[in-house]
């Protein structure tokens, strides 16, 4: 009984009329109710009789994908039974034993992505079979099976990271441009190596390649010599990239761009001035700078040599160009400090980084914003504005305002300000409001 369609009270009424006859053959009467979460809690109700006293010659079966879904009363007065997914090895075993017996040609490596695309269920497995049986007249080749299911081959996975792994940034943006004139699916290549990178990270924190992965023998060498290869944080902060892409698919866009903007952020940090690059270019110089542990652990030699201070390699500041700044000023830094204070932000937001001398960063304002600069000098707020920049470059600059000259400026705008701009001003930048005496 399909308890998707049949879900109803009257339903479950009818099957209780029939189940008190004794068979009419064997020794037990079974009924099998899939997709049970979808009964009704009436119809539930209704047959919670009959599961609490079932007379001697009756069986429930109750199949669901959602355990959580059935009344907790039923569950209660069940045996609970949980099918795990079958490993990749045991699909491919099953596959190759009806290729054989139907006599079909195919090769392992086929029948391992025909196993992997079904994800744990043998039936999507031998459909995709029977498909390319068919479509093939029984003699399957790989191409035959990247053809028909649009699936990504593991060495272009493989070849994408390891030219991570060399930050080799045009190379990657021309195996992309390859692919896709190759008519590669992107989307299916942006969540095949979504899955890969998942594994790579378990096998980086594992120390092992997990036996649950479903990885041909062949690949599991090339997983684990990659992970030593690929630092655990490009692996955090590509994942992270990509997520974009999936995001853009939900929404019916093309995962070209982001998927080659994740591949020259990964491979080009300094390129991408958001807070997650810059925590990904600390560690990175972090690690680049750590002192060897036999240096740290060395006892001097003499007197001498313990009276003199031990320096250690301290990471060069980050490098910061103007237009770096200019180009995350409200993408990235104005956000930080509307994080701290939205009036602030907003109040700054009349600014735009205009100069970088040194460690000196000058912010100028419009001729007609001597107010919000006023504001903007405040030592309070001064230091807000600071620590988002920190936040952001990764160095700790000075900042100094300065108005911008008016251009033609008429006598109207040369005109004093009034006590009502003034009022308005006050108003849109604190949202305040005026009070009667």
């Amino acid at each position: 009984m399909d308890a998707a369609s049949q879900r109803g009270i009257d339903d479950i009424r009818d099957i209780r009329d029939r189940v008190v006859l004794q068979p009419v053959e064997g020794t037990y009467k079974v009924y099998i109710l899939d997709e049970a979460h979808q009964l009704t809690e009436a119809a539930w109700n209704a047959l919670l009789k009959l599961i609490e006293e079932p007379p001697p010659h009756l069986l429930f079966v109750f199949c669901t994908t959602e355990l959580q879904k059935v009344l907790p009363t039923v569950r209660s007065r069940c045996q609970t039974f949980v099918f795990q997914r079958p490993r990749l090895a045991e699909l491919v075993k099953v596959l190759r034993w009806i290729a054989d017996g139907e006599e079909i040609d195919v090769p392992d490596a086929a029948l391992a992505l025909i196993a992997r695309s079904a994800r744990g269920a043998y039936r999507d497995a031998v459909s995709t079979l029977d498909q390319l049986t068919s479509a093939t007249g029984g003699a399957i080749t790989v191409q035959d099976v990247l053809q028909l299911l649009g699936a990504v081959e593991d060495e272009v996975l493989f070849r994408l990271c390891d030219m991570v792994v060399g930050n080799e940034t045009a190379d990657a943006l021309l195996f992309l441009e390859e692919l896709s004139e190759q008519g590669q699916d992107l989307g299916r290549l942006v969540t095949d190596l979504l899955e890969h990178l998942r594994h790579l990270l378990l096998v980086q924190h594992m120390n092992e390649v997990p036996d649950s992965l479903p990885v041909t023998d062949e690949a599991r060498e090339r997983l684990r010599e990659q992970a030593n290869q690929l630092p655990a944080a490009t692996v955090i902060r590509l994942i992270d990239l990509l997520a974009v892409a999936v995001d853009d698919m939900r929404q019916g866009g093309d995962p070209r761009l982001p998927l080659e903007l994740a591949l020259v952020k990964v491979t080009r940090p300094a390129s991408d001035m958001s807070r997650e690059a810059l925590a990904f270019r600390l560690e990175k110089l972090e690690q680049g700078h750590t002192a060897p542990r036999e240096t740290l652990e060395t006892a001097p030699t003499s007197a001498t040599d313990a009276a003199a201070p031990t320096h250690e390699p301290v990471a060069e500041p980050l490098r910061v160009e103007l237009e770096q700044l200019q180009e995350a000023w409200r993408r990235t830094i104005l956000p930080a400090v509307e994080q701290r204070s939205i009036p602030i932000g907003q109040t700054l937001g009349e600014a735009h980084p205009a100069a970088l001398a040194g460690d000196t960063l000058t912010l100028e304002f419009p001729p007609t914003a001597a107010f919000h600069l006023s504001i903007a000098e405040d030592p309070k707020n001064l230091a807000m504005l600071r620590e988002a920049l920190y936040e952001v470059t990764g160095r700790k600059l000075s900042v100094e305002f300065e108005l911008g000259e008016a251009v033609h400026a008429s006598e109207e705008d040369e005109a004093p300000t009034s006590e009502a701009d003034v009022l308005e001003l006050m108003k849109s930048t604190f949202d305040a409001r005026e009070l009667d005496e």
